[in-house]
């Protein structure tokens, strides 16, 4: 190439000519360039997997190092707005600039070596990981597992969360041979948290086998609440009388509880006071996981995007309380369950805006419609009756959710939900200001 990109876009577009697919699992070719990077972490690191909760783990352990003094990075995707979002030092999502001399350090070591976007912005990020002052890196696997370029750094402590179904072009057609992908990050002799209550019998088998400390939900730690406040016990710890986390959702307390596992099983090498995992789980902030957005109509902001999810969705949703009509603006892959996705939702919602989105991989409005009519029609006999439900297509997440504000009264509540690029559609132009139409 004769000129280097300049600037992070530049460099994105690059990543996205390099290689004409955009997954290839494998860990070859990544091993490869990581070695020429000589790229390595001297510090904890936790890796965390799973189908769904691994961007509120993430974010809860996070929050709970930073309060007991400790400098942390942590690699997420996929973004919602920003590339730079999947980089946070800190607690701060990264600046562009900080991260340009590692595209061009991992560009110099490829060597010709064929890498996909997301292993060589992968690889970039780690890159500048290793050249922070850290204490703890915490790597979120996208995808898999056992073959995701994430897994090429050797977790000191590996989060095991929900197993369930999705990408399965790639994981297999259960949650067996998708638990065996995930159980990937495991390393020999040091500890793997499953928080996963009913964990596929493969993660287990694995661990056994590899010779992995096994942490499991039920066994090694458990937690117990009432509507005021919870309770969690480890192994050699407990924590009682504690408020809720931060994050909503009826499943935060199973992923907060694996937290607080992975830092119970960690104790040796990082000793976090109570204080901070009280004021950690205080804090916590992840955009796009079960966000209410204060105003009129209120705004739920969900990255949902599996069938699992969605039914998560739906419960947390149930318990709100009372609004008189459901707005949902729903954009989602073609590759997904969508009649899973649409499902859970289909008694709770009373207008679905649904929308294109700006990737030949998404559904598009019109075959979302028609999967919502199936699904309706496929209700089985005897099923409470459905909202008679309202469509709508637009073209993309704000134009649906700008008819979504249009039809609403200031009581009622608008959900986005089905994908990252949904929810950050929505989002692209900061927090939407919410004011139904006729309150001004």
């Amino acid at each position: 190439m004769s000129t280097m990109p300049q600037t992070l876009s530049d460099w994105l577009a690059h990543c996205e000519r390099l290689h004409p697919v955009t997954i290839e699992l494998g860990l070859d070719r990544v091993q490869r360039v990581r070695e020429r990077l000589g790229l390595q972490f001297d510090v904890p690191v936790f890796t965390v997997a799973g189908t769904n909760g691994k961007g509120s783990t993430c974010a809860m352990l996070e929050a709970i190092l930073q309060q007991g003094g400790y400098r942390t990075a942590v690699y997420g995707s996929p973004h919602l707005v920003h590339f730079e979002e999947r980089l946070r030092l800190n607690g701060d999502v990264v600046r562009a600039e900080v991260l340009l001399p590692h595209f061009a350090a991992v560009e110099a070591a490829r060597q010709g070596e064929s890498l996909t976007y997301f292993e060589f912005t992968t690889l970039a990020i780690l890159h500048c990981m290793a050249a922070q002052p850290l204490d703890v890196v915490i790597l979120e696997v996208g995808l898999g597992g056992r073959l995701d370029a994430v897994n090429i750094v050797d977790a000191d402590c590996a989060i095991i969360t929900s197993v369930d179904l999705d990408h399965m072009d790639y994981l297999g057609p259960d949650r067996e041979s998708i638990g065996r992908e995930k159980a990937g990050i495991m390393r020999p002799g040091r500890p793997v948290i499953v928080s996963d209550p009913v964990p596929p019998r493969s993660v287990v088998a694995h661990a056994e086998a590899l010779g992995a400390d096994l942490w499991l939900f039920g066994r090694d730690f458990n937690y117990a609440g009432d509507r005021q406040q919870w309770n969690w016990s480890g192994r050699g710890r407990r924590y009682n009388a504690m408020a809720y986390p931060a994050l909503r959702g009826a499943n935060q307390l199973l992923n907060a509880s694996g937290v607080l596992a992975a830092l119970d099983a960690m104790r040796p090498r990082l000793s976090v006071p109570a204080q901070a995992v009280r004021n950690g789980l205080a804090l916590v902030e992840l955009p796009g996981r079960f966000q209410v957005v204060p105003g009129q109509p209120t705004l739920v902001l969900d990255v949902a995007h599996n069938p699992h999810a969605a039914a998560v969705l739906a419960q947390n949703l149930d318990q709100m309380g009372y609004f008189p009509r459901t707005h949902a603006v729903l954009g989602a892959m073609a590759d997904k369950d969508l009649a899973g996705l649409v499902g859970p939702l289909l008694p709770l919602v009373d207008v679905w805006h649904l929308c294109d989105l700006p990737t030949a991989r998404a559904a598009t409005a019109d075959g979302l419609r028609q999967v919502l009519e199936q699904s309706r029609a496929a209700r089985p006999t005897g099923a409470a009756p459905l909202p008679a439900a309202v469509v709508q297509c637009s073209t993309d997440p704000q134009q649906a959710l700008g008819a979504a504000l249009k039809g609403a009264d200031p009581t009622d509540r608008i959900v986005v939900f089905g994908s990252f690029l949904t929810v950050g559609g929505v989002l692209q132009h900061g927090l939407p200001r919410l004011g139904a139409a006729h309150v001004g």
